[in-house]
């Protein structure tokens, strides 16, 4: 007897991820007419593990590519779905793309995704994975409150000047 389940349920083995279709970004990750020149080149997270997809994450966060610091902190979060870890990797790609937001201009957007970071990348408690996340989470919600503010009152962002990621 197999292990293998019936044919008509799934695929066996499962399938391999699918590296994400190459797309050409802007310096702030925006998508790009179909045949235009890149201008944001990341590595293929894909073949990396979540330790150096994590590592890389904080390199790209602390260079201020926050658009990159999310795309390989959601290869975490992928690559540990069903783990304990789940929702903190979730929770520092939605940082990521949080400040990518910011960076971008839009106020709301950048509101919405740090307070849905915050709701989960303090899960595991701090530190966690050589951060120190509740000082992280205090300088995020500082920001939080900031973009909240200005989508509240329709004023602009001022340039993000971000800490970089605290270690722990």
């Amino acid at each position: 007897m197999t292990d293998a389940p019936a044919a008509r349920d799934v695929p066996w083995p499962p399938p391999s991820p699918q590296p994400k279709p190459l797309r050409p970004r802007d310096e702030l990750g925006r998508p790009l007419p179909a045949g235009a020149a890149t201008r944001l080149v990341l590595p293929n997270f894909d073949a990396m593990t979540a330790e150096a997809c994590h590592a890389e994450a904080i390199r790209l966060f602390e260079a201020r590519n926050y658009f990159g610091a999310h795309e390989a902190w959601e290869t975490c979060w992928v690559q540990r779905k069903g783990t304990e870890e789940e929702e903190f990797f979730k929770g520092l790609a939605q940082l990521g793309a949080g400040y990518t937001h910011w960076a971008r201009g839009n106020a709301h957007g950048a509101a919405a995704l740090l307070g849905r970071a915050l709701d989960r990348m303090g899960v595991l408690g701090s530190p966690h994975r050589g951060l120190d996340i509740a000082r992280f989470m205090r300088d995020v919600e500082a920001l939080r409150a900031t973009a909240e503010a200005c989508a509240a009152s329709d004023a602009p962002l001022t340039p993000l000047d971000a800490p970089l990621a605290p270690r722990a």
